[in-house]
């Protein structure tokens, strides 16, 4: 668990980094999923989930 999160922490901060820098390309695309991948397994992935089904569902009613 340890060893996820901190690798989520880090494609997160090379992911915002690139952001920053605009230089978007395939690089920050790979980050971008990787990121998401290690950010799955912890265990803030069910509080993402709750919060882009909440978002998706005021979405729906506009």
């Amino acid at each position: 668990m340890a060893v996820t999160i901190s690798l989520a922490m880090l494609f997160g901060f090379v992911l915002v980094m690139l952001l920053r820098s605009k230089s978007l390309g395939y690089g920050s695309a790979f980050v971008a999923v990787m990121f998401g991948f290690y950010l799955a397994s912890t265990g803030a992935a069910d509080t993402v989930n709750e919060l882009t089904a909440a978002i998706v569902g005021a979405l729906g009613k506009i």
